[in-house]
């Protein structure tokens, strides 16, 4: 990212953690950079932003083992700071001496940190603090210089340092919501290890996204696939932004939206917001490659090549296209272990990273792709972008498919978006759409239960509600509605959606679960 806010901000190397990512969005709250490299990423690359320090993510691996991502031998030499986390801090152990070990009892959850010698990271905090644990392995011995800096019931070394030489480890995430205190620990890190300076806000965003989009692009005509989502409406007005008449927005209605949505974008984006749009009623062709398939991976390879092959096909009515540019997030490239993350575990396929094919005709525009949704949020905000789109309920990809879990049919389609339209009706009327959730649907499960509707048996499918609240939509906890609303959208979903006589309310948190079912 060229531009003088990035320059001077934080390296992160990532060795595949789900909690990677999170990291860059905690530093950026701080009104600083980071940015996310592979941890084989050359130093040519990295030090291209000219870091104030690196931080070394976690990771599924352990260091002991033959083949294991290492910490790279130019982040020692550079004799700038380094924050190593779980897996970072072990690869640091393990490059510079020291000895992990597996441990003999596993560490995940929460967990209380005595904190000990003094230390820069500890500025300000109390003497013990709630942490959330994730690791298999342990430190068991120091690399020469370092220092224990805090302990736990299971690790001796929970944290450890060489503060001369302003290098640091600890074995919790702070990055996650799990350590409340975890953003102050970032803090100190980045303000008084590292002597950042605060000069990252959305304005600098935008204004850097320009010039890399209008880099790429050139005097080459862009598609972007419009959903109506966010995502893509931010991306929409930032492509617009940087290069004006050389995009077309293309509406693709695949029939996996939800009630009424193909009809509200059209007038949303063509009438209101002035954007050049082309809207493709592609719905039989999709719901025939979906016939039969019930895997939610084959679902999503599917619609990801229906799209695109739907795309080029509409671009191809266009003339000349050189690019698609897309609303991809990252939770979409995490979750996804895409190709620039190649030690992350792959968690699902999100049809705009992992289910694209190989052979499309477009090279991809993907401005957002490093950021959070709370991010892209603000950026739309300073682009202009209303309340109505840019606090529009979350949408994945390929749409109702991976709700409406097992055969996709136009009849469940139909019985799954009258559920989910009630679900919404309800909480928009008690004021919890926004406030109290950050995203909530309706779920169509491939089972049946026995009820009793008017005195007859029934045998009929059974709705799953999910809403939770999250900042970051990378962990989530499930929301506490109050049981009257789930009651009232009970009653008026067996009472008022064919084919249902049974609604179950989901109570999973993220991790272990994922906010979608599929």
């Amino acid at each position: 990212m060229p531009g003088h806010a990035a320059h001077g901000g934080i390296a992160i190397l990532d060795f595949g953690s789900q909690y990677s990512q999170l990291i860059a969005r905690r530093i950026r709250e701080q009104g600083v950079y980071a940015a996310l490299y592979p941890s084989s990423a050359p130093a040519g690359e990295v030090d291209a932003l000219t870091p104030r320090g690196y931080i070394l993510s976690g990771g599924p691996a352990s260091v002991y083992e033959a083949g294991a991502p290492q910490v790279p031998g130019y982040v020692l030499q550079s004799g700038r700071p380094v924050l190593g986390i779980c897996y970072g801090m072990q690869t640091l152990t393990h490059r510079l001496g020291g000895k992990v070990a597996a441990a003999a009892a596993r560490e995940y959850g929460p967990a209380k940190v005595t904190l000990g010698a003094s230390a820069p990271l500890w500025d300000g905090l109390p003497a013990e603090i709630d942490v959330w644990m994730s690791h298999g392995d342990r430190i068991e011995a120091l690399p020469p210089g370092f220092a224990g800096l805090a302990h736990s019931g299971n690790s001796p070394y929970a944290a450890i340092g060489d503060v001369a030489r302003r290098r640091y480890g600890v074995q919790f995430h702070p990055e996650v919501m799990h350590t409340p205190r975890g953003v102050d620990i970032l803090r100190n890190f980045l303000f008084k290890v590292c002597t950042c300076e605060a000069t990252w806000t959305p304005a600098a965003f935008i204004e850097e996204s320009v010039e890399a989009v209008r880099a790429q692009v050139g005097g080459g005509r862009v598609v972007l696939g419009l959903s109506g989502g966010v995502d893509s409406a931010v991306a929409a007005a930032l492509v617009y932004k940087a290069v004006g008449d050389q995009l077309t927005c293309i509406f693709i209605d695949h029939g996996l939206l939800r009630l009424g949505e193909a009809a509200q974008v059209v007038e949303t984006f063509q009438q209101e917001q002035g954007l050049k749009l082309v809207a493709v009623n592609a719905a039989e062709e999709f719901l025939s490659a979906l016939e039969g398939v019930t895997d939610p991976e084959h679902k999503r390879q599917i619609i990801g090549e229906k799209f695109v092959r739907t795309f080029e096909a509409e671009a191809h009515r266009l003339g000349r296209v050189d690019f698609l540019a897309q609303g991809t997030i990252y939770p979409d490239v995490i979750e996804s272990a895409a190709r620039d993350r190649p030690d992350a575990h792959r968690i699902k396929s999100h049809h705009n990273v992992g289910g694209l094919p190989e052979d499309m005709d477009f090279a991809l525009v993907e401005p957002l792709r490093y950021l959070f949704k709370d991010e892209v949020r603000k950026v739309g905000a300073a682009l202009g972008l209303p309340d109505s789109i840019l606090w529009r309920q979350p949408f994945p990809g390929p749409g109702l498919a991976v709700r409406c879990l097992g055969e996709v049919t136009w009849e469940r389609l139909e019985r799954l978006r009258r559920a989910d339209a009630i679900f919404i009706d309800v909480l928009h009327r008690a004021g919890l759409l926004r406030d109290a959730t950050a995203q909530a649907f309706a779920a169509l499960l491939p089972v049946r239960s026995v009820g009793v509707m008017g005195d007859g048996r029934t045998y009929n499918e059974v709705v799953a509600l999910r809403a939770v609240t999250t900042t970051d939509f990378m962990t989530a906890d499930w929301a506490r509605l109050p049981a009257d609303l789930l009651a009232q959208v009970s009653n008026r979903i067996v009472n008022e959606v064919p084919g249902v006589n049974r609604v179950v309310y989901d109570i999973s948190s993220k991790p272990p679960a994922t906010i979608e079912w599929e």
